[in-house]
């Protein structure tokens, strides 16, 4: 990358606010100098905003994350990236550990490669039957940390998040080995609120698409939702395609967790960026027919169809959550969630220079990253 100045634009800074101003970048970092060579963009009012990080999606563009070929892994993390998504945590689905391993030695491979990897979201196998949703049952297992550290070795360390259902037989141990290895978080769980207050006691500290494939909140029952509201720790994960979670239910989730605890993805899968049509998720057959992803009974939803930054979109124009608070949830928080905001996430001298520019409609203008602009 070469040097380049983003001059005069309306730019979210480090305390969550938009302000006036110049960003300098050199070697594809940022920088508090400003070279006589730079390129010089002029960003006269446009939103420069840190590069979004999306922390749970299967896949878009026909290509699913768990194909593991170099073809899939390129074709989706071009197609994120030309969508001011910058960096990826992509999901797996409930599958043999044979497979999960060649999956994470395909990443593995990628990722020194391809910088915009920063990580994978184990999704499965570990989960309740009862709240499957779009899971292949035929492949659900008990918790086993023995192979969450198997498939971590095989990664090289890229494991970031793993889902478990806490009130599975041998899940509490899991928790308690696994939380050293990767983040554990609650996920596809039928457990009552004891039970995710105790799992939280036990080091999980994440919540997977919070309100999609668990209890609902009720007033004498009142589920894992509540007990991850009550422990500061936990952050949890909210789906804002508008078709998971309705507007107002988007609103009180800011307002109960806060605006540092919530983490918008888009969980979507390959019929992202494609027309309607017939799809495949953990090879189930899904149909797409709109914003919406169904398997075959047309009720069970299997993912979505929207990326991050039409989710960011979403919630900013139809949700009626302030610009600011979406982006500090689409880009801040994602980074943090999984331990790397020293590096991303931030646009402040010495963070990689992964920044995108969006037009009052917040359409993207232009994308600028350390490995390609």
């Amino acid at each position: 990358m070469n040097n380049i100045i983003i001059k005069d634009g309306i730019i979210f800074r480090p305390d969550n606010e938009f302000h006036k101003g110049t960003i300098s970048i050199t070697g594809g970092i940022i920088t508090d100098e400003f070279p006589d060579n730079a390129e010089t963009i002029n960003a006269e009012g446009l939103y420069v905003i840190p590069g979004l990080t999306d922390i749970h999606f299967h896949g878009c563009m026909g290509h699913d994350f768990c194909e593991g070929t170099s073809e899939a892994l390129e074709a989706i993390a071009d197609y994120e990236a030309m969508n001011g998504i910058t960096t990826i945590c992509p999901a797996t689905m409930t599958l043999p550990e044979n497979e999960l391993a060649r999956i994470m030695r395909a990443a593995r491979d990628f990722a020194r490669e391809c910088p915009s990897l920063v990580g994978i979201n184990l999704e499965g196998p570990f989960i309740s039957h009862t709240k499957k949703g779009a899971q292949n049952p035929a492949y659900i297992s008990h918790p086993d940390p023995a192979m969450l550290r198997r498939l971590q070795d095989e990664s090289g360390g890229l494991i970031r998040i793993a889902v478990v259902a806490p009130e599975v037989d041998g899940a509490m141990s899991f928790i308690h080995e696994g939380k050293d290895t990767a983040r554990i978080s609650l996920a596809h769980t039928a457990c009552d609120y004891d039970t995710a207050r105790l799992a939280f006691m036990a080091g999980a500290s994440h919540v997977t698409h919070i309100y999609n494939a668990m209890n609902p909140i009720n007033h004498r029952e009142p589920g894992p939702v509540i007990a991850a509201v009550e422990n500061g720790n936990v952050d949890v994960e909210i789906i804002c395609d508008g078709v998971h979670v309705h507007p107002a239910a988007v609103r009180n989730t800011l307002r109960m967790f806060g605006t540092d605890r919530v983490v918008f993805i888009s969980d979507s899968m390959e019929a992202t960026g494609m027309p309607d049509g017939d799809y495949s998720l953990g090879g189930l057959k899904v149909i797409k027919e709109g914003r919406k992803a169904t398997l075959e009974d047309g009720i069970t939803i299997a993912g979505s169809v929207s990326n991050l930054m039409e989710c960011m979109r979403t919630a900013v124009k139809e949700m009626n959550i302030p610009l600011e608070v979406a982006v500090k949830c689409a880009s801040v928080n994602p980074v943090r969630s999984v331990g790397l905001d020293g590096t991303y996430g931030s646009i402040q001298a010495g963070r990689k220079a992964d920044i995108v520019m969006l037009d009052g409609g917040l359409d993207v203008v232009r994308v600028i990253r350390p490995c390609g602009s």
